[in-house]
């Protein structure tokens, strides 16, 4: 079995999964692998289940607004841990921010439940097959989610915030 490199895992993961991989790239020595959107759940169970790789771990479930990226805005990004290897690995996928839906990872992680709920708390990304997906630290009645980047950072109708008194 050869050492398990961010190449070696890259060139494995290729190999398996061809066309759905769409990017592959390293960032402060972790593999990022963009993949498609709906194949999130059969690409990272083989992380799983693979006797070498062993990503038994979810370290992290976030997401990302990207308001350029017209028809990909939102991103949402697993950080994956194999403690076996002492290695990580960060997978990628975007969708829209009209219809953001993506498939779960709550039947491989139970983890993923609360960083789901957060993650379609601020940014808006719903969750398909989550078992119960609602907000989790805003208030119910917001119609809007927080993290994208369109939402207003101050309230504009504070009389005390004079602009003449913060050098604006």
């Amino acid at each position: 079995m050869p050492s398990l490199t961010n190449e070696f895992i890259a060139s494995a993961i290729t190999a398996r999964f061809g066309n759905r991989i769409l990017d592959v790239s390293h960032a402060e020595d972790i593999l990022t692998v963009t993949i498609e959107a709906n194949s999130n759940i059969e690409i990272i169970q083989s992380l799983i289940a693979d006797k070498h790789l062993q990503f038994h771990f979810l370290t992290d479930l976030c997401g990302l607004h990207y308001p350029d990226r017209k028809g990909s805005e939102l991103a949402v990004v697993y950080l994956l841990h194999s403690f076996v290897n002492n290695i990580r690995i960060r997978i990628k996928i975007f969708t829209d921010a009209e219809t953001p839906v993506v498939k779960s990872l709550t039947p491989l992680f139970q983890a993923a439940n609360w960083m789901e709920r957060e993650t379609f708390d601020f940014f808006g990304i719903r969750f398909e097959g989550h078992p119960n997906l609602k907000r989790i630290l805003n208030m119910d009645e917001m119609t809007d989610f927080p993290l994208r980047k369109h939402f207003p950072l101050e309230d504009p109708t504070r009389e005390d915030k004079n602009d003449k008194y913060f050098g604006r």
